[in-house]
C-alpha cells in the first residue's frame, strides 16, 4: 500500500537531526562533506514551520521491467500533520494527524481508518515526524558509494535503518537521500526494499512556511463513505 512507504519519506522532509556514520572505514573526506549536507539539511528544516510540493513517485517491482508512475501534492505542517494527494492516474488522498492515518479512494468511496504506529513496521519515522526523536536513533548514515553525487555535486545521503528492540523488521533496506544545491531541501528520497522493489519519489516546486491551516488537513469525506480498519502488522 502507498501509505507504508510514505511513514519514511516524510519523516526525512519533516524532521532532520545529526545521525551516527555507518562504518569505519569511510574516506575522511567523505565523512565531512556528509556532516556539512547534514548540517545544512538540519538548519533548513529547523527553519521550516509548514511546506508544500509536488511529487513524482517512480517505483519498479522485482521482476517488472517498466517502473509505475504515479504523481501528486503533499503538504506538511508540523507538528505531525500531513495530507499527501495522489492525482495521477488515480486519485488517493492520505492524512495523518500524530499517530491517526486516514487513506481515502474516491473511487471506492472507501476510508482506510487506523494508527500509523500499527499499520508501519517501525515507530521510529512517527517519532521524528512528531519531532519526538533525532534521526540518529533510527538511522546510520554514509557516503552512498559509485556515483555518490546529486546535482551541484553534492553528496549522496545512504541512510540503514537501524533495527530496534521489540519492533517488527522493516522492510526497507536503505534510504538514499538527495537534496537542492542552494536551499538543502529535500529533492528525492529512494526507497530501496529487502525483496528488491525500489521507489524513488522526486520533489518540485516546493513552497515553505506559507502559512497552511490546520483544515486543509481535515479530511472531507461524503456522508456515504465505507470506513475500512487498517490491518495491524505484528512481528513475525
Amino acid at each position: 500500500m502507498r501509505a507504508l512507504w510514505l511513514h519514511y519519506v516524510v519523516a526525512l522532509i519533516c524532521a532532520v537531526a545529526p545521525v551516527a556514520f555507518a562504518g569505519e572505514m569511510v574516506d575522511e573526506q567523505a565523512r565531512k562533506e556528509v556532516r556539512e549536507v547534514v548540517k545544512r539539511l538540519q538548519s533548513r528544516y529547523e527553519k521550516t514551520k509548514d511546506l508544500q510540493a509536488n511529487f513524482t513517485q517512480k517505483t519498479l517491482i522485482e521482476g517488472f521491467e517498466r517502473p509505475m508512475t504515479s504523481s501528486g501534492k503533499v503538504y506538511i505542517k508540523k507538528p505531525g500533520l500531513l495530507r499527501w494527494n495522489y492525482l495521477d492516474p488515480s486519485t488517493e488522498d492520505i492524512y495523518v494527524k500524530g499517530d491517526d492515518v486516514k487513506v481515502y479512494v474516491p473511487e471506492h468511496n472507501q476510508v482506510l481508518v487506523g494508527k500509523l504506529t500499527q499499520m508501519a513496521a517501525s515507530k521510529a519515522p512517527l517519532e521524528l515526524l512528531q519531532g519526538a526523536a533525532k534521526l540518529e536513533s533510527s538511522f546510520d548514515v554514509a557516503p552512498t558509494p559509485g556515483k555518490g553525487r546529486g546535482i551541484g555535486g553534492i553528496r549522496l545521503l545512504t541512510l540503514i535503518p537501524k533495527a530496534h528492540e521489540g519492533e517488527a523488521r522493516g522492510s526497507v533496506q536503505k534510504i538514499v537521500v538527495e537534496v537542492f544545491p542552494k536551499t538543502y531541501y529535500i529533492r528525492t528520497v529512494s526507497l530501496y526494499e529487502i525483496s528488491g522493489n525500489m521507489s524513488n519519489f522526486e520533489f518540485s516546486s516546493l513552497e515553505s512556511n506559507v502559512g497552511l491551516g490546520d483544515d486543509l488537513f481535515d479530511p472531507k469525506l461524503p456522508a456515504d463513505v465505507e470506513i475500512v480498519r487498517a490491518p495491524v502488522l505484528t512481528q513475525p
